[in-house]
């Protein structure tokens, strides 16, 4: 999958005031990231730090806040990594799972998803695999 940008909006944490942006979607990434001015900008205070992995082999902790998120016209509230400054903005993995949106690799855009709601034991076994199938021919 190549990598594309979709508009994505971050809020304070109220909902009131927002920030507009271009963000590379990372599907492969953990969490949203952007610049940690713009998440301070809008007050969003850090919660949490967590140890991080880049493609580049480096290993850093970094903070988290909560705020809310807008893609494609859904909002929630998702973990934010203050980045550093000059970094593009990221729409990560937990965001777009919280968003229920996957990603089109062929269309390169976020699309509306539902959710599951199924045991875990479910998942492993042979039955789980033809459900579904069976289920998305239905849906």
């Amino acid at each position: 999958m190549g990598t594309f940008s979709v508009p994505m909006s971050i809020g304070d944490p109220q909902g009131e005031n927002w920030i507009e942006m271009d963000a590379l979607v990372g599907a492969s990434a953990s969490v949203t990231s952007v610049p940690g001015s713009l998440l301070r900008e809008l007050a969003v205070a850090p919660v949490s730090s967590q140890q991080f992995r880049f493609a580049q082999c480096e290993q850093r902790r970094m903070d988290m806040g909560r705020t809310w998120i807008s893609v494609k016209g859904r909002e929630e509230v998702a973990f934010a990594v203050f980045n550093d400054e000059g970094t593009s903005p990221l729409l990560g993995a937990l965001a777009l799972e919280t968003l229920f949106l996957d990603v089109d690799p062929v269309e390169q855009k976020p699309i509306p998803v539902d959710g599951y709601m199924m045991s875990p034991v479910f998942w492993w076994t042979d039955a789980s695999d033809s459900l579904i199938r069976k289920c998305r021919k239905l849906g």
